[in-house]
Formats: structure tokens, sequence, C-alpha cells
């Protein structure tokens, strides 16, 4: 038993039966089990109870053990002096300080079924692939849990560009490159490419922008790339490099991208050739992110995204390789709506406090799920997995509950410990 757990049980009312009894034998009648306090203080704050036919206003406090009032130096805590209610697992010692006060005792160690115990030591002790997995039911999914999720991800999502969009004065246009160049980086270069797109003023971007080999050669230049032409291409981007430096006084600031464990066409000399070609396709390329409201609309901006013609023939600089274009992938391009245009479309509207979370729900409905080794532990415990809203909130699920075993504010937890 632990208190957190305790907490839990109280909270939810996980009991056998609520004829409760304090130590002394009377008969306790909970008529407010009290709100939650997670901060400091006592547990349950606003609580009611009866007792001997008196009805009691206060707050509550829980214990593993009577013992822990004393370790836990609550006797001459001020936040301490209106409690009606210890509630303890198991009372081991009188606490002098309540029984004066005549402040009951509810010893709950016999109101708490054992199943419930044995599942909650099952649930965190395990290095299964979630706590659950033993006991798990595809049927305690909760109804609308997937979209609870996604509008959390969204909700956290949007609280952190709208820190950005602090930053860069509300410029949504240079945060929405930043985030992009964050998904073109994938899980090894994203936080390397989202420097590389901070470290230059939005507005070098847009007045070069319809020189692609200019913006290509910017990027490369931060990247530290061209320091040693190793073909006239590689020449061409270094003068370009210089004198974009040159005229928007740019540092010598550089980033170096990654290669290691990268297949060639996630390369990172790709995929910023593909950001820069973006970039060049498209001017008014924010306006058609905001507005879009299906993928279709989406891969039409994308599908006719690829990097420049050096790359049909290279992976890297210097080394020539088979000739072979390197455009968008539908599984890339899924990814980029589903981590960059669908959090950025949500944080727009919520800070014009326009509506628009039903539409956005529809549109994950519209994606396909993805594939991944998370989405294939949950199919292995027999869940079908229709579309990217059930494959994103399942994914955000398993990181901020399942990994951290945080069964005691998990939904499925709840219904799994409860019947």
């Amino acid at each position: 038993m632990t208190e957190k757990l305790l907490q839990y049980l109280w909270n939810y009312k996980v009991f056998k039966h609520f004829n409760f009894k304090d130590i002394e034998g009377n008969s306790v009648e909970i008529i407010h089990f009290g709100k939650w306090n997670k901060n400091a203080g006592p547990d349950f704050l606003d609580a009611k109870i009866k007792i001997n036919g008196l009805l009691i206003a206060g707050n509550i406090e829980l214990h593993v053990r009577s013992s822990d009032w004393i370790f836990h130096n609550h006797s001459h805590d001020p936040n301490y002096q209106n409690i009606i209610l210890h509630v303890i697992f198991q009372h081991d010692i009188e606490i002098n300080v309540l029984s004066d006060k005549n402040v009951p005792a509810l010893e709950l160690k016999n109101y708490i079924d054992e199943n419930t115990l044995w599942k909650y030591e099952r649930l965190v002790d395990n290095n299964q692939f979630i706590p659950c997995e033993g006991i798990f039911d595809k049927n305690k999914i909760p109804i609308n849990f997937h979209e609870g999720n996604i509008l959390k991800k969204l909700e956290e999502k949007s609280l952190e560009l709208e820190q950005s969009l602090i930053q860069h004065k509300n410029n949504f246009e240079a945060v929405l490159f930043h985030s992009f160049a964050y998904s073109f980086g994938l899980k090894v270069n994203a936080p390397i490419f989202r420097q590389i797109a901070e470290s230059i003023d939005y507005s070098i971007v847009n007045k070069i922008r319809q020189n692609p080999s200019q913006l290509e050669a910017l990027l490369f230049g931060i990247s530290g790339w061209l320091d040693s032409p190793k073909d006239n291409q590689m020449k061409t981007w270094k003068r370009e490099f210089e004198f974009i430096k040159t005229k928007f006084n740019i540092s010598d600031f550089t980033l170096h991208p990654k290669f290691l464990r990268l297949r060639p066409p996630n390369f990172p000399t790709i995929r910023l050739s593909q950001l820069a070609d973006l970039y060049f396709q498209h001017q008014n390329l924010f306006s058609k992110i905001i507005s879009a409201r299906k993928a279709d609309q989406i891969y039409e901006v994308f599908n006719p995204v690829t990097a420049s013609k050096y790359w049909d023939t290279h992976f890297n600089f210097g080394t020539v390789s088979a000739f072979h274009p390197k455009t968008l992938s539908k599984d890339f391009i899924d990814l980029i709506i589903l981590n960059t245009i669908l959090p950025l479309q949500y944080a727009y509207h919520r800070y014009h406090n326009e509506e628009i979370a039903d539409e956005i729900i529809t549109f994950y409905q519209s994606i396909p799920a993805e594939k991944n080794s998370v989405t294939q532990g949950w199919k292995k415990l027999g869940l079908r997995i229709n579309n990217a809203l059930e494959s994103q909130s399942l994914i955000y699920h398993y990181k901020n509950s399942c990994e951290n075993k945080s069964c005691l504010a998990c939904g499925i937890g709840l219904k799994l410990l409860k019947e």
C-alpha cells in the first residue's frame, strides 16, 4: 500500500462497502469525500461526515499508518488544524493531538478488496509493454478516450507554440518555418534543424526563397558543409552563402546535423534541400497550411516538393550515386501533417479564439494510422487501430502514462482497478 494509492481509492470510492466504523466502533457516514488536494496541505478539502448524529465539515488527511501523522510533522502545522477525519490503511498508534480533539480515525484495511491491491501490484511491478498488460481489457477503454488524448496533446503543443510566438513577436510564419524544420529533421536531427531555422531571421528566408539555390546554400552553410568544396556545385553554393552572409550580416555560427544511423533518403542533406524547395514552390505557404481542412489539400502542397537536381545523383556531397529523384513519401507527409500542421492549425485558431477542435479531430481520422513499435505493442493486446486519431492517442498515452506507470491517473487503469 502507498499513500498515493490510498488517496486514489478514497477519491474514486473503491471500497467493498461504505458501512464505515471508526477505530472506536462508531458509525461514520461520509456525506462528501472532499476535493482531492494535489497541493500542500490536507489530502481532501471541504469534506462532510456524520458521526453519532453530528454533521461535521472540514478536511480529511490520509496516511498508510497512523504514525505517519507524527513522521510528517502535522501536529504543529496550521494547515492541519481543521481535520475532521484521519483516514489510515492501518492503525498502529494513538495520535493524542487528534484524539484530544475528538477527531475520529477510520482504518480502511478491511474495506479494500485484496484483489484491488493485487491488481495494483501487478500494474507497478512489471517490465511489460504497458503495466496493465497482464490484466488489460480492450473493452475497458473509456468513451472519447482517443479524442481526449489528442486534445490534451494539442493543448500542450499550443502552449509550446505560444512561447515560441512570444519569442518571435507573434510571427506565425516564422514559427511555421521552425516547426517544419524540426519535422524535416526527424528524430535524429529535429533539434538541430530547429536551431538552424531559428538562427536565421525569417525575413531573410522570405527575401531569398524565390532563389532555391540561395536558400539551400544558406541552410548548407550554417550546417558547416561548404568549407571545403568537393565539386563545382558545392563551389556555387559556397559563393552564394558568402554573398548572403555578407549581405545580411549573418554570423559564423554553425551547427552540424548527424548522418549516423540514418537511411540515405533521410540524410540531412536531402531533407534540408527538400525544405528549401518547399519554401521556393509556395510563396503563400502559411495560408495554404492554415486553410487546409482535408489531407488531399496538404498532399497537393507537398507532392511536388523534391530535393534539387544535384541530389538526383547524390546523397552526400561529392559522392555520386544512381539517379533517383528525392521526393517526399506519403508516409513522410503524413508525419508532417500530424506533428506540425495540425498542432499549428489548432494553436493558430486557439490564439484567435476560434473553435476548431471538431474539425481537427475529423482531420486526424482521415489520415492512416502510424506503424511503429508502440502501435505494434497495442495491436498485440488486441486493439484495432483504424486511423491516426487512434494511433496518435495511443502513442501519447503510452509516453505520458504507461512509460511513467501513472496507472492511478489513467482512465483504463481506473476501470481495471474498480472492477
